[in-house]
């Protein structure tokens, strides 16, 4: 019936549906499925194409390198549950206390210490809501910076390695993990750094909204604070580089890294000794239900895109962007524009199983490096972690945030790093190179 219409009408009624159910509150997993059902149903044989979904499903479901994907959020849950992350913290305060605005730089080094250990957002968000902020609100910081700070360098966790961002989109555009990893390392190197040189200007520029810590506070430490300041460092730090130098050096693949991560972690754990079965439950459960959700959303939004490219979709999306009368550039920016919308409505996951089936093979006919793309998708998905109205990290700091601070003031707070963000956006496509030497 709905073959009488065209692929044209077919993709407008699609979208329509789409924003309808979503508005009406359904999840987005189901959503996706409940469409792509019915569409089958209304241009196919449904058993012939479901058949066919069915193994698009299994292949994503089963292959090999999304075994990374639940052994990275169990070891950013050991780190949350432990106090690995909380006294590197504590530790990192000390060096940085008499530098003005030295808490707000410390707190974004902490957190790409911690994206190097976790690679998603909601852990690092929450931790440094309840650790960072009031320590920087009491020590005087301007109320803005402060939670600015906080969000973005906890969103940061979805873009340094191991982010799970880069690993979906490595599965969704059947792009080289390792060479994503390596990739968006200096490009976290330049979001980060746009973050901490904001932080320092606006700090000696405005020395009351970063003000330094008092002298007294930092002669009261004795020898033993200090080492165990030294220790409360380097453990992180050798978890890091048990995952990120295992996968430079060769040793082992992004999957394998994984599960040495969380290896790390529990050892890590243990010699501190706050190893225990509660803490390895709740890791295992907050695991299966982070999984849980990012599966669901695979399994529909394969099935969604898998009907759509059978019907010719693919095809017709890409013939009319390539048809246009537009430089190649131009397209990009077209994508780029295409992603900041959907992901301020949208899940990180479902706008990368929606767009990249469809975007990677249009940006590939014009010349493009795919693992350059997926880094400047991983990038435009920190702008949706932040902005406005369904910001994730937003609400992850609003559940912990001290009281006194509402949403208002956190979407209020951002605008500055999003800027930044956009701006990283546009060095990496201005110089490619930026990022690509890394595996070239």
């Amino acid at each position: 019936m709905l073959m009488s219409l065209g692929i044209g009408w077919v993709t407008l009624m699609i979208l329509v549906s789409m924003i309808v159910l979503l508005l009406l509150g359904m999840p987005l997993g189901f959503m996706t499925g409940f469409v792509a059902l019915g569409v089958s149903y209304l241009w196919f044989d449904t058993t012939q194409i479901m058949q066919m979904v069915a193994g698009r499903v299994s292949d994503f479901t089963t292959g090999y390198s999304f075994v990374a994907v639940p052994m990275f959020v169990l070891m950013a849950s050991m780190l949350d549950k432990t106090g690995i992350a909380r006294d590197l913290y504590n530790a990192m305060r000390v060096i940085a206390g008499r530098l003005k605005g030295g808490i707000a730089v410390q707190s974004l080094v902490v957190a790409v210490v911690l994206a190097s250990m976790s690679g998603i957002i909601g852990g690092e968000v929450v931790l440094l809501g309840m650790i960072a902020l009031p320590q920087m609100l009491r020590l005087g910081y301007q109320k803005n910076l402060a939670i600015g700070t906080i969000v973005a360098g906890g969103a940061l966790g979805t873009m340094m390695p191991p982010s799970i961002v880069l690993i979906i989109y490595g599965l969704t555009a059947n792009a080289p993990i390792g060479n994503l990893f390596l990739a968006a390392v200096p490009a976290t190197a330049i979001l980060a750094g746009m973050y901490v040189v904001y932080t320092l200007i606006l700090c000696n520029v405005r020395p009351d909204f970063g003000p330094a810590m008092s002298k007294e506070e930092m002669s009261n430490l004795t020898r033993s604070d200090m080492i165990k300041i030294a220790k409360d460092i380097l453990m992180p730090l050798l978890i890091a580089g048990c995952i990120l130098g295992s996968i430079y050096a060769g040793i082992a693949s992004v999957t394998e890294s994984a599960c040495m991560g969380v290896v790390a972690v529990l050892v890590v754990a243990a010699l501190r000794r706050e190893l225990s079965f509660s803490i390895i439950f709740g890791a295992l459960l907050h695991t299966i239900r982070t999984v849980g959700m990012i599966i669901w959303v695979g399994i529909g939004a394969t099935m969604l895109i898998g009907i759509y490219n059978l019907m010719g979709g693919d095809q017709f999306v890409s013939n009319m962007i390539l048809s246009l009368d537009i430089a190649p550039l131009t397209v990009i920016l077209f994508m780029m524009l295409i992603l900041i919308v959907l992901g301020m409505f949208l899940d990180w996951i479902g706008v990368a199983m929606l767009t990249m089936p469809i975007f990677v093979p249009i940006i590939t006919q014009l010349g493009y490096d795919p693992v350059w793309f997926g880094v400047l998708f991983c990038v435009n998905m920190q702008v949706s972690f932040l902005s406005p109205p369904f910001g994730p990290a937003a609400f992850y700091l609003k559940s912990v945030a001290p009281k006194g601070i509402e949403l208002t003031d956190i979407f209020r707070s951002v605008w500055p790093y999003i800027l930044m963000q956009i701006a990283t956006i546009a060095i990496i496509i201005a110089f490619p190179g930026a990022i690509t030497f890394m595996y070239k």
